[in-house]
This record gives C-alpha cells, sequence and structure tokens, in this order.
C-alpha cells in the first residue's frame, strides 16, 4: 500500500526487489501460513529482508505482503513511515519532523484481524503493485491484529487511522484481494500529476 501525502515514487538504492503488477496471477491467490517453528529460518529471514527491501526505493509506499514479491506466504510488513506521516498529521506547522524519532518496521507472520470497528468510511487508496491508480475503499476505522513477528513472538497490536487502513489493505493481498476489487472512484494519477 502507498500513501497520497508523499510525491516522489522513487528513491536510490543498489539492490532492487521487483513488486509484481496487478496482471501477475500471483496476487490472486490465497498465501500460506508460515510454520511457527520455520519462522527463525534464513528462508523466512531472507523474504522479510527482501519485502523491506523492496518498499526502500517508494517514498510513497507505507506497506507491502509477501505476494507484492512473488511470495505465497502470509506475511506482511509495514514501514517506519506510518508512523512518521500520522505524527505530522497530529503536529502542529511549528513543530520540525526532523526531531522526529524515526520508527521501526514492524514484521506481521499469519496475521489475523481479531476485531474491527462498526464505524467505516472510505479511504483514499493506491497500490505498490496497482501502479498510479487510486479509488475510495470503504474500511473500518478501527482494527485489533494478532500476528507474529520476525522473531516467532506472538503479539497482537490494535490500530485507527491509517495503520487500520494499512491493516484490511495489506491482509486483502494475503487473501487474493487487490483494492480495486472493492474500490470507487478509481482513477490514474501518474507521477506528473502528483508534481503539478
Amino acid at each position: 500500500m502507498h500513501d497520497l501525502s508523499s510525491h516522489s515514487p522513487y528513491g536510490i538504492m543498489i539492490f532492487m526487489v521487483h513488486i509484481v503488477q496487478k496482471e501477475d496471477l500471483v496476487l490472486r491467490k490465497k498465501a500460506e501460513e508460515v510454520p511457527v517453528k520455520e519462522i527463525s529460518s534464513p528462508k523466512i529471514q531472507k523474504v522479510i529482508a527482501d519485502m523491506k527491501k523492496a518498499l526502500v526505493p517508494h517514498e510513497d509506499g507505507v506497506a507491502i505482503a509477501a505476494p507484492q514479491i512473488g511470495v505465497l506466504l502470509r506475511i506482511f510488513v509495514v514501514s517506519g513511515k506510518v508512523f512518521d506521516i500520522e505524527a505530522l498529521k497530529d503536529d502542529d506547522e511549528e513543530s520540525a519532523p526532523s526531531k522526529k524519532k524515526r520508527h521501526k518496521d514492524l514484521v506481521f507472520i499469519n496475521p489475523h484481524i481479531t476485531k474491527t470497528s462498526k464505524q467505516k468510511v472510505w479511504m483514499t487508496e493506491g497500490c505498490l503493485s496497482v501502479r498510479w491508480l487510486y479509488g475510495d475503499v470503504k474500511r473500518a476505522t478501527k482494527t485489533e491484529v494478532r500476528a507474529y513477528d520476525e522473531r516467532g513472538k506472538r503479539f497482537t497490536r490494535g490500530a485507527s487511522r491509517l495503520l487500520s487502513q494499512v491493516f484490511q489493505h495489506e491482509i486483502d493481498h494475503l487473501d487474493g484481494v487487490l483494492f480495486i476489487d472493492k474500490a470507487r472512484h478509481v482513477e490514474e494519477l501518474p507521477p506528473e500529476k502528483h508534481d503539478a
């Protein structure tokens, strides 16, 4: 998933992990759970590292699911940028973003939504696998997710606003669903339109 508040889609990196696009059938398949005993294995740790690398060059990317790099496992990563974006929205104009603490990426393995709010609102979404299309999707304003982290520790995380939206978007990916399947008012906004 990516956030509309960032304008430049590209960054600089030495090694780039390919993000598959909407035409790829892997995005339409249901991902498999990761056996908990394998979470610490080199194979799963490499998948997680590749997912984090895939996010780096995309300034507007705030999360990614394993199927987006062609791996059918129930894993998604949320960039620490999500928390920076939320903090900027909450701060007044006098606050300096440079003083903000850099948040770590969060890893969710075998995630399950355990609670959602009754309240749902239309939220604008885009996706790194559905490049330059944007639309409005009705999402619960609050969610709670239970998952394992990259060390195999089980945890529960509640979320509201952007993070709640991210949880729902990424779990849809794990079930073979793209945001455009649910969206209304879908339009194409290439990078030059963002910069205008």
